[in-house]
């Protein structure tokens, strides 16, 4: 089954960064990563090296700055809940700008990665490194079936704010938590009969 899902690609936007090999792009990425987490706080040169390539990767890989923006402002919570817990630390108080900049170059390398390369080059990578079977079909599987839940979330959405007459704020936020719960408890149900179904069709 797993063979199915690799060969499966939505495209992208073309450019010379999208054109590379997916394994020298997760090789390099991961270096970078690596090499930010281990880098020392007085190793300024590094994250201003690595910043620039960033800069130079973004450039090349032709995405719109406004949505490179967005998803960083997505994970923002994620910088600064770390780097806020670095701060409260007395013996590592002075090292929050650091763990935050660090933060930051390693989410928007793996941003600039996950929309320059399609999803199934990622598996047939992870394939080619021998990663176990089991693992890469249930990535695959995940990847497939978040766009189920989003569309199922969204659904619910319109239907909440097509019954609701109020725009207070409070109210919309008690409207979400509901569609919040009711979505856990659709998604369980719609697993099980998808399991269910692929098991019937000599899924193992």
């Amino acid at each position: 089954m797993i063979d199915e899902w690799i060969g499966h690609y939505h495209g992208r936007r073309e450019s010379p960064v999208s054109r590379l090999p997916a394994a020298v792009k997760l090789g390099v990425a991961l270096a970078m990563i690596v090499g930010t987490v281990l880098a020392p706080p007085t190793a300024v040169g590094w994250f201003i090296g690595m910043g620039l390539m960033l800069a130079v990767a973004v450039a090349l890989s032709r995405l719109p700055l406004l949505f490179l923006l967005k998803r960083l402002a997505w994970l923002s919570p994620f910088i600064l809940s770390v780097a806020l817990v670095n701060a409260l630390q007395p013996a590592a108080r002075g090292s929050w700008l650091t763990v935050a900049v660090k933060s930051t170059i390693c989410l928007l390398t793996i941003i600039v990665v996950s929309n320059t390369t399609p999803f199934s080059g990622i598996l047939h990578v992870l394939k080619r490194v021998h990663v176990p079977r089991l693992l890469i079909t249930t990535i695959a599987l995940m990847h497939r079936y978040l766009f189920v839940l989003v569309e199922e979330a969204e659904r619910m959405r319109r239907a909440r704010a097509s019954r609701t007459f109020t725009h207070d704020r409070r109210a919309r936020w008690q409207a979400l938590s509901t569609v919040v719960g009711q979505l856990f408890v659709r998604a369980s149900e719609r697993a099980e009969r998808i399991y269910d179904a692929m098991c019937a069709r000599g899924w193992k």
